[in-house]
């Protein structure tokens, strides 16, 4: 029997404002689904949110080097790969399953009679063990057909990868370093995309993902590393207009430009504040449930939004109709990433944990 030092597994105190901040950028992202199947970039309220993904990864530097850099030495790989692994699959199995049952059950969509079972079920086993398998074409060729926002857990993985390998070991020169040199890479990403950073997600902008993240991520942990935390008393409600600002604001000749400037700039800045962020009594609670849901909505969604896609090509709803059903099915995913969030990943990481401490 192996004892692993429980003061090493244990989890640090959360940044509170900012898990409240990241709850607020997966609903973004979910309205964003939906508006994106509808509306074109320059007609859709919510164009910018798709930006919330290199918030989510700029956090997760931080919050990886807060969590992790002074003692990841002490727990070895291995057992870093295993607090991630405990963290974040459960939901990636999850949601690929979900994503199976919409492709199959899709009532407005016929889409799964045209492909055999052993094409479905490789689809399948890529996306619950996060292989790249950009093979629909009716779905634009993402990464993960079954389930579209898992492209970002790939990427995530990847730079966990890296982390515990080399990055955690650089000193803060070195890190300030390669974080401008990755800052360049996104520049080029978005001079190449045409102006615009809403890539990753399929087989055509691929290496997009390697860039957003691998610059989002340094900045966070380049923050933490140079303890860059700004007292301030904006809270949660300052703060989270002060992010929502950046997600809502309209398409414009300036795109380019804006779209980095929020990126390399704003986002990081949000961290930085966030974390030295007074928050009141009266939005711990909300801030808590708010960065427990981010996850799990995150990960369950899209099934909806295919289901969504097919069902206005097939009837074209009216403006009124499209207002109550994305409103409606918001708050429906809410409430079941709750449920799953109680009833499956919660108990499902817990029982995982028990077992690796009793290993």
């Amino acid at each position: 029997m192996i004892n692993i030092d429980a003061a090493v597994l244990k989890p640090k105190q959360h940044f509170e404002i900012l898990d409240g901040l990241r709850g607020i950028a997966a609903l973004v992202v979910v309205l964003f689904h939906f508006m994106e199947m509808v509306y074109v970039p320059k007609e859709n309220f919510f164009a910018h949110g798709f930006l919330a993904v290199d918030f989510f990864f700029c956090l997760s530097g931080f919050v990886i080097a807060y969590a992790y850099n002074d003692r990841v030495e002490k727990m070895g790989i291995l057992e870093f790969f295993k607090s991630r692994l405990i963290r974040l699959h459960p939901l990636v199995v999850f949601g690929s399953v979900l994503g199976l049952l919409a492709f199959i059950f899709d009532p407005f969509s016929v889409q799964s009679e045209t492909y055999e079972a052993g094409r479905v079920i490789l689809i399948f086993l890529t996306s619950i063990l996060l292989i790249p398998f950009p093979v629909m074409a009716e779905r634009s060729f993402n990464l993960f057909g079954l389930n579209a926002p898992a492209w970002s857990l790939f990427w995530e993985y990847v730079a966990n990868i890296f982390y515990v390998l080399f990055l955690y070991k650089l000193s803060r020169r070195w890190l300030f370093l390669l974080t401008i040199l990755t800052a360049v890479g996104i520049c080029f990403v978005s001079y190449r995309a045409g102006g615009s950073l809403m890539g990753g997600w399929g087989d055509a902008s691929f290496w997009d993902g390697c860039a957003r993240i691998s610059y989002s991520f340094l900045a966070g942990m380049l923050i933490y590393k140079s303890n860059w935390i700004i007292k301030s008393k904006l809270g949660f409600a300052g703060l989270s207009i002060l992010f929502l600002f950046s997600l809502l604001m309209p398409f414009s000749d300036w795109n380019w430009l804006i779209e980095l400037l929020i990126v390399l700039l704003y986002f990081p800045l949000l961290i930085v504040l966030g974390a030295g962020a007074t928050l009141t009594q009266g939005f711990r609670k909300v801030c808590v449930f708010s960065g427990k849901i981010s996850y799990p909505l995150y990960m369950t969604h899209y099934m909806v939004i295919w289901m969504f896609l097919n069902f206005y090509t097939k009837y074209k709803p009216e403006t009124n109709q499209l207002a109550f059903i994305i409103i409606a099915g918001t708050i429906l995913l809410v409430g079941f990433a709750y449920l799953v969030m109680i009833f499956y990943d919660i108990p499902v990481r817990k029982y995982l944990t028990d077992r690796r401490k009793n290993v």
